[in-house]
């Protein structure tokens, strides 16, 4: 699986189902019905895309977007919830972490505080990295086979906590924020106690 068909993947499960459990189904059902190296190729597709997506620029604006409660975790949870936006918005968000100022799941949340968003209007798909170990399981009959068939197909697996390398630290200046990321500080305001 090529990285455009992994991306044909994940965007035909938005039109085959909108909310992200039946999404998951679709995902797993499809993976399942592949060969085995094919839902390898897929996992790893998905790393490429979360490798891609670790900057602090990014984290930066899921922060904000998510009222400062994105940790570690929360960070690569939203990262899956990016790349199921599909390629388009993903390229954007990558490139312009601004950009999500546009996207219509970004906007509904602006304005509203975090604890009445729903857990579907949450920034996270936590569930989107299971997808593949799940289809490989059903498929092989190996419980968490998926693992070893990567470490055998590229070795030492990557971490899952995000890697940011040598980008700039976050902004905690609200006006640095307001530079470089205008649309989503005017959307989302600085949460209380947060820069």
């Amino acid at each position: 699986m090529d990285t455009e068909e992994f991306w044909a993947l994940v965007e035909a499960s938005d039109r085959a189902a909108g909310d992200p459990a039946g999404r998951l189904t679709w995902l797993t059902d499809r993976l399942a019905g592949l060969p085995a190296t094919e839902v390898v190729d897929f996992q790893l597709r998905l790393d490429e895309a979360h490798a891609r997506a670790d900057t602090t620029r990014l984290w930066d604006a899921a922060l904000r977007i998510c009222g400062g409660l994105c940790s570690d975790d929360g960070f690569r949870y939203f990262q899956a919830w990016l790349v199921g936006l599909g390629r388009p918005v993903f390229e954007r968000a990558v490139a312009a972490p601004d950009t999500l100022a546009d996207v219509p799941q970004v906007c509904r949340l602006a304005g509203r505080p975090t604890r009445e968003w729903s857990d579907d209007e949450w920034p996270d798909w936590e569930s989107l990295d299971y997808v593949a170990g799940e289809a490989y399981e059903r498929i092989t009959g190996v419980a968490e086979g998926l693992e070893d068939a990567m470490l055998a197909r590229v070795g030492e697996p990557g971490d899952e906590s995000p890697d940011l390398g040598d980008e700039p630290e976050e902004s905690d200046d609200p006006a640095e924020f307001a530079r470089r990321y205008p649309h989503l500080a005017a959307m989302f305001p600085p949460a209380p106690g947060r820069p």
